[in-house]
């Protein structure tokens, strides 16, 4: 069995996995890459500081590269030639986190696979390839029900003094934040949807206060209203939720789910584990 190594890869985080014939799986984690936001130089960088450290001397035959932002063939190439310049000599397979979820989670069975992490999208899948991707708008535009989208909604009522007394006092405690300093991190600096996705964790904590209920129903119905309702009969496949939105609000995301007579399959906070089982057959 050849040299394997797998990734999946978020705005926020990458997982690296290696698989090595009669020896356990090798994980590794780095930060996120995505070539909307970063070039191959940038990409590169990454892989060789964070990355080949935790290798030591390993070198995969084959990358299997799953990620964000890899849906067209100038983003494939860009990430390709970043991975190509640390390993030169493997075979090098990129392709979108879409599919990546899809296969981790549904395996060769046909289903609809969305991703709710910093990011988020929906598509159908064969069992080996996607059928009817329902492709977001990005963070600015769409990626209603996501990590970025969450934290730019409580973001925004902050600062329009639309929070509850409570929350106001609780989110001031927490993060000290000012209408300057999110308006340079959202139009200045870059990844603004990483930035935006920290606040994630505050509509957690406080999930049983009215208003975050009512904030976490309006995105989570919004989500499955533009991305799964427009999918083909999304009410007769099951429909798994892949990231860390999705893994940690499952309770009501589910609940969005029976309102609109929608399956709930599979939550997982991330493919790698069903990923492995994939390339292992």
């Amino acid at each position: 069995m050849p040299i394997h190594l797998l990734a999946d890869s978020g705005s926020t985080k990458t997982e690296w996995c290696l698989l090595r014939p009669g020896r356990p799986p090798l994980t590794l984690r780095t930060d996120g890459i995505n070539p909307y936001f970063q070039e191959s130089v940038q990409i590169t960088q990454t892989l060789r500081t964070q990355l080949l450290p935790g290798l030591q001397t390993l070198q995969p035959d084959a990358v299997f590269f799953y990620g964000t932002g890899c849906n067209s063939p100038a983003s494939n190439t860009k990430v390709t030639e970043a991975i190509r310049a640390i390993f030169p000599t493997a075979f090098i397979d990129v392709q979108s986190d879409m599919l990546g979820a899809a296969r981790g989670a549904a395996g060769h069975e046909p289903a609809i696979v969305c991703i709710l992490g910093t990011g988020a999208n929906a598509a159908t899948y064969d069992g080996q390839e996607l059928t009817s991707p329902s492709y977001s708008l990005g963070f600015w535009l769409g990626d209603e029900g996501s990590g970025g989208n969450l934290g730019k909604r409580l973001i925004t009522a902050f600062l329009h003094n639309k929070l509850p007394a409570l929350l106001t006092k609780a989110f001031a405690e927490q993060y000290a934040l000012d209408r300057l300093t999110v308006l340079d991190y959202a139009y200045n600096k870059p990844y603004p949807n990483r930035y935006f996705a920290q606040f994630a964790p505050f509509l957690s904590t406080h999930r049983n206060d009215p208003f975050v209920q009512k904030l976490l129903r309006q995105a989570f119905t919004e989500f499955l209203s533009l991305y799964v309702g427009r999918l083909p009969q999304p009410d007769k496949q099951p429909i798994h939720i892949v990231g860390s939105i999705g893994f940690y609000f499952g309770h009501e995301i589910r609940q969005a789910m029976t309102r609109q007579g929608l399956t709930p399959g599979l939550f997982l906070q991330a493919p790698m584990s069903g990923l492995i089982q994939y390339h292992l057959i």
